[in-house]
């Protein structure tokens, strides 16, 4: 089977490692661990150590020496993220016509134009779209895990959130194209179309349509590949929920790849995780009987 190989970063691809495997056992994962795992992916040593001093750096990894080995987890910043990702990646909402919205409206001092800014990109990667300077907006579902957000960024001070019913006449359609970036959001879907659009026909293919099945006696070679192909797929689709949070497929252009994106992406889960964790975890063990 040809696996797919996304243009994805080093260092997204160990937020991935870490939130997959990296919240057990103590979260602790030597840097040799991530380097045998991070190879599987293809990339070097050298590669992989800069990118876990960056993460490091910017307080994403925290260093624990054990037995005079350094080991890294995840930052208790860093752990909340990946939690509420979790949230949004394997429980998806999806808003239904007429439904609740929830405005988050807010005021910053001119003399805090950072923090402005700051809002806005917060906003935009929660899934929320700008209705004019200051009012945005996204399903209610979004609501609850936002307001942690960016309370966890300091700038919960400086919004207020409203839920409730949209009451204007008109094309919601169009609406929601003026204050969402479909296009852009359209891309993603595509892109990750592109790279694992075969991705359940192939593995139901190779698995008989039940990866747990294979996991009592799977070869070595089928629980690497399952790792080099759930990993970087997992990494692209992360991002997808937080772009689109929800939005009802009514309010959405025609011929909308987002159920099918979804679905390729679960049944796949369904099939191959099991499969990767092993892998993963035979690497850790490894580590850690050396």
């Amino acid at each position: 089977m040809d696996i797919p190989a996304p243009p994805l970063r080093h260092q997204q691809l160990i937020l991935t490692i870490y939130g997959l495997y990296g919240r057990r056992g103590g979260g602790l994962l030597p840097v040799s661990v991530l380097i045998d795992m991070l190879g599987d992916l293809g990339h070097d040593a050298p590669g992989v150590r800069s990118a876990v001093s960056r993460l490091k750096a910017k307080g994403v990894l925290n260093s624990v020496k054990t037995g005079g080995l350094a080991k890294y987890e995840l930052s208790p910043r860093a752990l909340e993220m990946v939690n509420e990702g979790d949230e949004r990646i394997f429980a998806p909402y999806r808003g239904e016509p007429g439904g609740q919205w929830v405005l988050a409206i807010f005021s910053v001092p001119e003399a805090m134009r950072d923090r402005r800014h700051q809002l806005r990109t917060e906003l935009t990667r929660l899934g929320f779209g700008s209705m004019a300077a200051g009012v945005w907006i996204a399903p209610a579902g979004v609501r609850e895990g936002a307001k942690r957000r960016l309370a966890s960024r300091g700038l919960a001070d400086f919004v207020e959130f409203f839920t409730g019913e949209y009451a204007a006449e008109g094309d919601m359609r169009q609406r929601v194209a003026q204050w969402w970036d479909l296009e852009a959001l359209g891309a993603q879907i595509t892109e990750f179309m592109d790279y694992y659009g075969n991705a359940l026909a192939d593995w139901s293919d190779l698995l008989g349509g039940d990866g747990e099945s294979a996991l009592p006696n799977p070869s070595a070679e089928l629980r690497r590949d399952a790792f080099r192909y759930y990993v970087p797929m997992l990494t692209l689709w992360r991002r997808l929920p937080y772009s689109d949070p929800g939005l009802p497929l009514e309010y959405l252009p025609e011929g909308w790849q987002g159920p099918e994106a979804r679905r390729i992406f679960f049944g796949t889960h369904r099939l191959i995780a099991p499969l990767a964790e092993a892998h993963a975890m035979s690497l850790a063990a490894k580590a850690q009987a050396a």
